[in-house]
């Protein structure tokens, strides 16, 4: 088990970390989507992004990328927190949509919006490791919701974040959910198979 007050202060310098690179590299979304190796992603159905907060990396410019290759058959979705301690749902979601605050605040689909099972989920990133491992704000949501999802059928996880949050080894515990991949302004790394196993 790794040590909770370890994790808070790693989250404290990082956040700190991410807004300098955001002011930094103002760019770094599109830069990143340039980095997606698209014909590897043709055959997500149903991609979740989500609503960037404060300097988390925008995904709008990877759904547009992936959207492209086939607009007809990708349909998008954004996370939403319908309770404070329990998993994030999804529901489908376009662009020109009106959005209202979920239980956490974060501009959502309203509950009228169908909600759907992804078979791609982009994450939002504070800090990662090669192996996958990744930290997030520390509510826990994306490790409930992964698990669950990964009980039922097979689920590519693709963290998205700038190249300078990557740190040698992410603090983990048994619950945490690794990813599959990394998307950064620099690189498109894939986490080795046996480091993802056992999630």
């Amino acid at each position: 088990m790794t040590g909770e007050s370890d994790k808070m202060a790693l989250r404290v310098r990082l956040r700190g970390l991410r807004r300098r690179l955001a002011a930094e590299i103002p760019d770094a979304a599109e830069r990143a989507a340039r980095r997606l190796p698209l014909s590897r992603f043709t055959r997500f159905r149903i991609v979740s992004i989500y609503n960037p907060q404060g300097s988390e990396l925008d995904p709008s410019p990877v759904l547009d990328a992936i959207l492209g290759v086939d607009p007809g058959f990708v349909q998008a979705a954004l996370p939403v927190a319908v309770e404070r301690d329990g998993p994030l749902r999804f529901r489908l979601w376009r662009p020109a949509d009106a959005l209202v605050p979920d239980a956490v605040g974060i501009p959502s689909p309203p509950p009228s919006a169908p909600e759907v099972a992804p078979n791609l989920v982009i994450a939002p990133v504070l800090g990662f490791d090669r192996r996958g491992g990744r930290l997030g704000q520390g509510g826990g949501y994306y490790d409930r919701t992964l698990a669950i999802l990964r009980r039922d059928r097979p689920v590519f996880v693709l963290g998205l974040s700038y190249a300078g949050q990557e740190i040698d080894a992410v603090p983990t515990d048994r619950h945490d959910q690794r990813l599959d991949a990394i998307l950064t302004e620099t690189a498109f790394l894939e986490v080795p198979r046996q480091s993802s196993a056992g999630r």
